[in-house]
């Protein structure tokens, strides 16, 4: 079991939130919103309302001992340079963060990120992968990463029940991606359309497997 770290609770850092609780996993959610908080306390370990540019606040929950830290702050560009600022230097062994512009990106490498996310645009590092379907990948950590596939030509017209993609693979879809548009959390009853991107999240060996099936 792995410990993570997710501070900022949007629609994608929740969903990165409660993929990893549910797989087992101890998640810290953290946000300054309380009403977020209290809504996501019982889908993950923990949820602590905190002023994420608090560096006392930041230090006294025990981030160094956490496996991964992801920064997924929104909007707040400020709040999420600082919090990944304050992040590198009390030690967190390991940070992701969420960037919103390629600006935004290169100032959260500069201040400390390992590795930097676009999830409005291409949800990771490319990466070279064996499979042609495989499009890009971040390791989240050694056992589990985020990564994006091109959807296959028989999943045309198929519903995301219909595919039971997390019951038959164990992989969780964090979005689908179409062209220049992104759907966060999709519904189950979404179709899927040719030239779709799944952005999926699940252990590394389970992603191996889907990856050999597409």
């Amino acid at each position: 079991m792995k410990q993570f770290a997710v501070i900022g609770c949007g629609r994608f850092g929740s969903s990165v939130a409660k993929t990893l609780y549910n797989e087992g996993h101890d998640v810290l959610v953290i946000d300054k919103d309380p009403v977020i908080v209290q809504e996501i306390a019982d889908q993950v370990t923990y949820a602590v309302q905190v002023d994420t540019i608090d560096e006392s606040a930041l230090k006294s929950l025990g981030l160094t001992n956490y496996d991964v830290v992801i920064v997924s702050i929104g909007a707040d560009i400020q709040a999420s340079i600082l919090t990944t600022l304050i992040c590198k230097e009390i030690g967190v062994k390991k940070i992701i963060a969420k960037a919103q512009t390629e600006i935004h990106g290169r100032l959260l490498n500069k201040v400390g990120a390992d590795s930097v996310v676009f999830p409005e645009r291409d949800m990771g590092v490319a990466h070279n992968l064996v499979s042609p379907s495989i499009l890009d990948y971040i390791e989240l950590s050694p056992d589990y990463s985020i990564v994006e596939i091109s959807v296959l030509d028989e999943w045309e017209g198929k519903s995301l029940l219909d595919l039971r993609l997390p019951s038959k693979y164990g992989v969780n879809i964090l979005a689908i991606k179409h062209e220049n548009d992104i759907n966060i959390s999709p519904n189950a009853n979404y179709k899927i359309v040719l030239g779709d991107v799944l952005v999926v999240i699940g252990n590394n060996k389970d992603l191996s497997k889907f990856e050999e099936r597409a």
